[in-house]
């Protein structure tokens, strides 16, 4: 039988430049996932893009060949009309591209967005493409379909969004399925099921999928065949058990020791002093009031943090886990004076050894601004975090100057340290932020929140937008940055083998919750929260031969109504957080 698609010789080159894709050749059966793996820049994208025939004006086919063989006979992708062509996209062929915001229309409903394939290529009426798709939100793990299918893409959050886009992807149950880093946004627990359910699909359908990732663990559990990619040339490719358990290229096997994993064994360290704490959360809540469409209901009340305390010793890392909703960023916010916590909560921090503590939750304008010179933040987005219009220098001098410090010569002066300190050369400063790469504006994102020279960096999920090689720099810098300068983190994230790294003391939320808490080294190899259990158990290795066990993960990750009787709460119902050992504490009923 002919394989599905075949790609031959295929080179591209943007304008005049030299080729960005040279020589790639591989080949896709039915029902088999090919994994295209390699770092930012090495061609993957592109030669995706390719298939679909959406590259930008720029871009020049030098030469090769893509051969599809679908259910529709075979076709020349690159030599067919631009008709036929539009009849392949969405239907034949679906794409689930990384970045959701710019792909998804901001003035369309996600609902009509989603079904525009069943209208278009299935010939659906509305009342029948509403069903198929309320089923599909249903199936990628949204918990309100109806209320998603109503909601504007900017009502969503990151990782709500990419489930929208694999949604959009899937309903029409095309013949080969292009993922582009499909679960770079979501929560370990949802992308260990979200794997699954594409996974389920393709046996159901026959579906094949090309599955663009720097994720090896990501591979190890859905790929049967492996290309890796480095500046735009194969290095290595074959099935995904020999290149997975023993690889030839040296690129391949750097990207496997790039690549962050919990350790096999723990690694026992002294627990962090508690007579010197820089940050204190006493009784946190947060509740937000949602204003209902209906003027007779009632309005509804999200609580997005319930009851939080949590510890900071100086010079210290305090990891925050858990999947989106879970109230981790809000805990963040109101750590950085950002939100006001609910009445009856405290926030105290201390900028010096000794010192008197400063209640952030009852600063006004003018102690706020003084605080934020001692408090700054590193964002997950590195695209994002920095304004397009600004040239480097005066994005990073910026925060001197709303404060006031020093001249315009010493504010250079400290811009050009502050790059230094992050492995970047002072010459940048005249340059704008597209000229540089993700892991280039997240080491910027960094020299911009220690302009002030802070004693506290909220870190929320810095590294989730990087490839394994660029994520392993940006934590060594991080690790070398806080023992340099006795920094202290406050560090948001959803990966388990990062918080295993550079965390001395882990807190699990869920719910607004902190359902579990310890040492790195006590909570990955004695978890006793069903939810804790699940996060590990979805956290997926590079190891062919340990899949995600996704019962386990259900379980966890499932309504804590349905947990054991010891964990299980309820709106009304919440048990406390005791402590099982020394430094261990679990919300369980006593």
């Amino acid at each position: 039988m002919a394989p599905l698609l075949t790609v031959e010789n295929l080179t591209i080159a943007f304008g005049k430049g030299e080729p960005v894709v040279r020589d790639v050749s591989f080949e896709l059966n039915r029902g088999e996932t090919l994994a295209l793996v390699g770092e930012s820049g090495s061609g993957k994208t592109v030669t995706c893009r390719a298939v679909l025939r959406i590259l930008p004006r720029a871009a020049r086919f030098l030469s090769g060949r893509i051969l599809f063989d679908g259910d529709e006979g075979p076709l020349a992708l690159n030599e067919i009309s631009e008709r036929r062509m539009r009849h392949v996209r969405g239907n034949l062929i679906s794409m689930i591209f990384q970045e959701p915001m710019r792909s998804l229309s901001p003035l369309h409903r996600i609902g009509n967005q989603v079904a525009e394939v069943l209208w278009l290529h299935r010939g659906m009426s509305e009342r029948e493409a509403k069903r198929e798709v309320l089923d599909t939100f249903h199936r990628v793990g949204f918990p309100d379909p109806e209320r998603t299918w109503r909601s504007y893409p900017f009502e969503l959050s990151g990782g709500m969004r990419q489930r929208a886009m694999i949604a959009m992807a899937m309903v029409a149950r095309p013949d080969l399925l292009i993922a582009d880093e499909p679960t770079t946004a979501l929560d370990v627990t949802t992308q260990a099921q979200v794997l699954g359910l594409i996974k389920d699909l393709q046996r159901d359908t026959g579906m094949a999928m090309i599955l663009v990732t720097h994720d090896l663990g990501v591979v190890a559990n859905m790929a049967e065949n492996v290309v890796v990619m480095y500046r735009g040339r194969v290095m290595e490719e074959g099935p995904a058990e020999p290149i997975l358990k023993d690889p030839v290229h040296p690129y391949t096997r750097q990207l496997f020791q790039a690549a962050p994993a919990i350790p096999a064994t723990p690694h026992p360290v002294e627990p962090p002093p508690e007579d010197d704490l820089i940050l204190q959360m006493r009784n946190v809540s947060k509740t937000y009031t949602l204003r209902t469409r209906n003027p007779w209901k009632p309005d509804m009340e999200i609580r997005a943090c319930r009851g939080i305390d949590l510890n900071l010793p100086r010079g210290t890392t305090l990891a925050i886990v858990g999947e989106s909703g879970s109230g981790k960023t809000t805990a963040a916010r109101i750590a950085l004076a950002a939100e006001p916590p609910d009445p009856g909560g405290e926030v105290l921090f201390r900028p010096e050894p000794g010192s008197e503590p400063i209640a952030v939750h009852a600063l006004n304008r003018a102690a706020r601004v003084a605080f934020q010179r001692e408090a700054q933040m590193v964002f997950q987005d590195p695209y994002s975090s920095l304004s397009p219009r600004m040239r480097i220098e005066d994005a990073l001098t910026e925060p001197l100057d709303i404060h006031g410090i020093g001249t315009r010569a010493e504010r250079r002066e400290r811009a050009a340290r502050m790059l230094k300190l992050v492995g970047l050369n002072a010459d940048m400063l005249k340059r704008y932020p597209h000229a540089f790469s993700g892991g280039q504006r997240q080491r910027l994102s960094i020299a911009r929140a220690l302009m002030l020279d802070p004693s506290l960096l909220v870190c929320d999920e810095p590294t989730s937008a990087l490839d394994v090689s660029v994520q392993d720099q940006i934590l060594t810098l991080l690790e070398d940055i806080r023992d340099r300068m006795n920094l202290s983190y406050l560090f948001i994230s959803h990966d388990l083998a990062v918080v295993a790294r550079i965390a001395d003391e882990v807190a699990v939320m869920r719910q607004g919750l902190v359902v579990e808490q310890a040492p790195p080294e006590t909570l990955f190899y004695n978890p006793k929260h069903p939810y804790t259990k699940a996060l590990i158990a979805a956290h997926p290795t590079p190891d062919i031969e340990r899949p995600i066990n996704l019962k386990l993960v259900a379980l966890g990750a499932g309504a804590p109504e349905t947990w054991d009787e010891p964990f299980r709460f309820t709106d009304t119902v919440i048990p406390s957080l005791v402590e099982v050992e020394p430094g261990h504490k679990v919300r369980c009923h006593a």
